[in-house]
């Protein structure tokens, strides 16, 4: 006689939590509670609609020291930055919208915070008239002819 074992019970497919599951709070409770080994690592600026914010800047920023640091606006410029604005009667916040710029990014350049930056200095010099760069700084600026 032939035995079989009509008592056995086989599962085919069982499937496990999704991923969803098994990172929610109430999945890692109960596996701590059971005694199981569980990872959880914090990710940098999760959720967020942020693409690499590390400029070549913030970058050289973070190496500065005492022997090598970076070359700040000169307070003489940020002088003529904003006596310039003052005379055109602009705000810091009106002179940052016309250049397209944040009005801390003026505020830093007035107050010689700032790592000058070429293409800002030249719409600066473009929206008050002075120039900023050069052995000419505070005179006013002189209107190239356009090319045809």
């Amino acid at each position: 006689m032939a035995e079989s074992d009509w008592d056995t019970v086989t599962v085919l497919r069982k499937k496990g939590p999704t991923a969803a599951q098994a990172k929610s709070k109430q999945a890692i409770t109960a596996a701590q509670r059971r005694g199981e080994d569980v990872e959880t690592t914090k990710k940098w600026s999760a959720g967020q609609n942020k693409q690499h914010l590390v400029t070549k800047n913030t970058a050289k920023l973070d190496r500065e020291t005492e022997e090598l640091h970076h070359d700040r606006v000169t307070l003489e410029v940020g002088k003529v930055i904003q006596q310039g604005r003052q005379d055109k009667g602009l705000t810091q916040k009106d002179l940052a919208t016309k250049i397209n710029e944040k009005p801390q990014v003026i505020a830093d350049y007035e107050c010689g915070r700032a790592i000058p930056n070429n293409q800002v200095m030249g719409k600066i010099e473009r929206a008050i008239g002075l120039k900023l760069r050069g052995r000419d700084i505070g005179l006013p600026l002189e209107a190239k002819p356009k090319k045809k």
